[in-house]
């Protein structure tokens, strides 16, 4: 497993948490427990499968419902 904290531009609402949630927790390979998205400091921390899907699978994931990724960290 491997540990993502993606910066992504303001977070303006709760809906938006809960945009970004559901499409990350459709990806096959994303903890789903771990999942964390943070409002107060529009970040993502997100555990992933690397076998399963990709840091660039997430922040497209991520795009699609209309946000945008500053930069993302993987350890």
């Amino acid at each position: 497993m491997k540990t993502a904290t993606i910066q992504l531009e303001t977070l303006t609402c709760p809906s938006c948490m809960q945009k970004i949630e559901g499409a990350l927790k459709n990806l096959d390979g994303v903890d789903k427990e771990t999942l964390k998205v943070l409002f107060n400091s529009s970040k993502v921390k997100v555990n992933f499968d690397e076998e399963k899907v990709s840091i660039e699978d997430i922040e497209l994931a991520i795009n699609r419902v209309g946000f945008d990724v500053l930069k993302s960290k993987v350890k």
